[in-house]
């Protein structure tokens, strides 16, 4: 997917700013002239990252709704705007057991599918008064083909592409575009515990810069509700969606779905 660069001037919120996805995100948008606000758990590394980047930096915990708000309040107050937000927040499960830990998988399904939710619903107002713009959900491949080693981080990701998905419609209306990014096996901390396994079967990882100008490509010319695989060797293709089997009339003749109730494929 290629795509025309973003605006210069104009201004973006990335939150999980500061780790592999973000911090790469931002390297290319400072660079080329964006305005970039860095949200994340407040720390010193945190900070230190943004100020190194040249970006500004909000502490923020996507799980936090009220805190989701304030922050997107604060762009607005400082910039004068909001074009684009990356919900890029989030993390994985640090145990792989048979047995089930609900507590890390609810808070899992928290990061990386509520805060997704919380970060759209701030936005959303924000961009519309800037005249649209785009949202982009980071989910991933486990999104559209479950990890049997990390449920949490399968529901969450499969439930942030229905997110979209089923979003995508009435941000449209508003001149908003929300795709989400699927990248496969990424070159960040998430995979550290399991690294060594890749590095030993020669299995390709893609960098933070290849998921990065993803991201930039989905801002600038993705399609509505659209979810776009990134992979090694590959590049960023749109994913194609399996439609469902049909209900039939009483005739036998295929029944039509109401277009208000349509998803963004089959429009």
């Amino acid at each position: 997917m290629t795509a025309p660069a973003p605006r210069p001037g104009s201004v973006a919120l990335i939150t999980g700013g500061t780790g592999g996805f973000g911090r790469a995100l931002a390297a290319t948008l400072l660079a080329g002239d964006v305005r970039v606000v860095l949200a994340d758990l407040d720390g010193e590394r945190a900070r230190a990252t943004a100020a190194e980047l040249g970006a500004d930096f909000e502490a923020l915990d996507v799980t936090d709704r009220a805190a989701n708000a304030a922050v997107v309040e604060r762009v607005e107050a400082r910039h004068g705007r909001l074009d684009a937000a990356f919900l890029n927040a989030g993390i994985s499960a640090a145990k792989s057991e048979d047995e089930l830990d609900l507590d890390e998988f609810l808070h899992v399904v928290d990061v990386d599918l509520f805060g997704v939710v919380y970060g759209t619903v701030a936005a959303r107002p924000a961009i519309r008064r800037a005249g649209g713009g785009a949202i982009v959900v980071t989910a991933s491949l486990a999104g559209l083909s479950p990890m049997a080693t990390d449920p949490g981080y399968s529901v969450a990701k499969g439930g942030a592409v229905a997110f979209v998905r089923s979003m995508a419609p009435r941000l449209a209306r508003e001149g908003t575009t929300i795709t989400a990014i699927c990248p496969g096996f990424a070159d960040t901390a998430i995979i550290d515990r399991i690294r060594d396994q890749f590095t030993q079967a020669g299995f390709p990882v893609l960098t933070a810069a290849e998921v990065a100008d993803a991201m930039v490509a989905a801002w600038t010319s993705g399609e509505p509700g659209a979810a776009y695989v990134v992979q090694p060797g590959v590049g960023t293709v749109p994913y194609r969606f399996k439609g469902v089997p049909s209900a039939r009339t009483a005739a036998g003749e295929t029944a039509v779905v109401p277009e208000a109730l349509r998803p963004p494929s089959m429009r």
